[in-house]
């Protein structure tokens, strides 16, 4: 079992893991997760929350927060690169925080996946279409968000339109990244928290050691955007977002979910 604790948030949780064998056919999944919110003053149980269900909304929700807060209000279209879980999530997402969406673009590297999807999301109210086409996709684009496992760059900041807003999900370890260094240097970037995006995740950690952008170009976190009423600058202006996650995500979001209805 491991335990975290964020002392701004909503107490302590702790996270426990369930490893099975192959062997095992009762088993779901080789890897299962539970996370436990805990009364932060008698360290009591309060709920016992999945940990899939954890992540399928965290992940969506930290981007998407972003999004209320830089991408133009009246964005129209929006294309997801992806077609695995996390992608699921941002439609349903995307769809509630921005009611004017007319079309949502989903690309990812497998077409059936991202077929099955578009066939489940049938219902959302914007038409959820899927492409082959990035760079067709990026021109339609109001809003940009990717959810991929990729360790090379798949966004040219070339090909994104005049006040575009760019959301980066996929990359969480030291060797991967999603936009190229012209999307960096032409973008207004911005992150979820300086902790947990610029020391250890390739998309702004590699771009920081070659020099091809400094600190002082990431204007800000949410406590910016919140507080500091730091933004987008102009509507014309490409603003990107990179979600950096974090566990004090996994705990907001559980103690939401265990709410849920009360």
């Amino acid at each position: 079992m491991f335990s975290r604790a964020c002392s701004k948030c909503a107490g302590p949780s702790g996270e426990i893991l369930h490893r099975f064998s192959r062997q095992c056919a009762a088993a779901k999944a080789l890897r299962a997760g539970r996370d436990a919110n805990l009364d932060d003053r008698t360290g009591a149980p309060l709920a016992v929350v999945d940990s899939g269900l954890v992540t399928y909304w965290k992940t969506a929700a930290d981007s998407v927060y972003g999004a209320s807060l830089l991408a133009r209000p009246n964005s129209k279209t929006l294309l997801i690169v992806g077609s695995g879980i996390v992608a699921d999530s941002l439609v349903g997402a995307y769809s509630a925080l921005f009611p004017g969406l007319e079309r949502i673009l989903l690309l990812g590297r497998n077409p059936g996946k991202s077929r099955v999807l578009a066939g489940r999301r049938a219902h959302q109210k914007a038409a959820v279409e899927t492409i082959e086409d990035l760079e067709a996709g990026v021109k339609q684009a109001d809003i940009i968000s990717t959810a991929t496992m990729s360790k090379q760059p798949i966004l040219d900041g070339k090909r994104i339109a005049p006040g575009t807003h760019v959301d980066l999900i996929g990359a969480f370890k030291a060797d991967m990244r999603e936009a190229k260094d012209a999307l960096l240097t032409r973008a207004e970037i911005f992150v979820d928290s300086f902790d947990t995006t610029l020391g250890h995740i390739g998309e702004l950690l590699i771009p920081l050691k070659k020099g091809t952008i400094s600190q002082s170009d990431v204007r800000g976190d949410f406590y910016d955007l919140t507080q500091r009423a730091t933004g987008r600058s102009a509507p014309d202006t490409i603003t990107l977002f990179k979600n950096g996650g974090g566990a004090h995500l996994d705990l907001m979001i559980a103690k939401a979910l265990s709410n849920w209805g009360s």
